[in-house]
């Protein structure tokens, strides 16, 4: 491959991510109006659900980095979240500081409701079309990505530009 075909290439697969991020963030809006919730509010609980998916669960700290938003942000958006009866609050560790969030059987119902469809269209639709190894080699891609640009972003930024005169 020419050194033009690979930065071609290469401009094609940061597009589709470009494009898959924002897919993404629209249909966690989408989510958000189809519950009645702000978008930060339905992004944190899908982190919320995806961790439970997987076996885990998050503290409220974790869920703050998760979202990127402050410690007296995150309560706040947990104290909606537990009043409109999708979260709730708990001290499940042998540390009783610690608390554990997690998803209520009626949000867990509606987010199978609206993300079920498009989840059996990923799995069915598209993965099953790529052998274990081409997947597993893509899974290492993205893990490298997400590596070098949380790294990226642990660097101090550069400094703001000057106004413009």
């Amino acid at each position: 491959m020419s050194p033009s075909d690979a930065r071609a290439q290469h401009e094609r697969l940061q597009e589709g991510l470009r494009a898959y991020g924002a897919n993404y963030r629209e249909f966690t809006r989408r989510f958000a109006n189809w519950l009645g919730l702000h978008s930060t509010d339905a992004e944190a609980l899908i982190e919320i659900l995806t961790a439970e998916e997987r076996g885990g669960t998050l503290s409220p700290a974790r869920l703050s980095e998760r979202i990127s938003l402050s410690n007296s942000a995150t309560t706040a958006l947990l104290n909606r979240l537990e009043q409109a009866g999708h979260i709730v609050r708990s001290r499940e560790h042998d540390d009783r500081r610690v608390i554990t969030l997690r998803s209520t059987a009626r949000i867990q119902t509606l987010a199978d409701e609206f993300f079920g469809p498009l989840g059996a269209k990923v799995v069915d639709a598209v993965m099953d079309r790529y052998s274990p190894e081409e997947l597993r080699r893509f899974e290492e891609f993205l893990a490298d990505l997400r590596t070098t640009m949380t790294a990226h972003m642990a660097e101090p930024a550069p400094p703001q530009p000057s106004e413009l005169s």
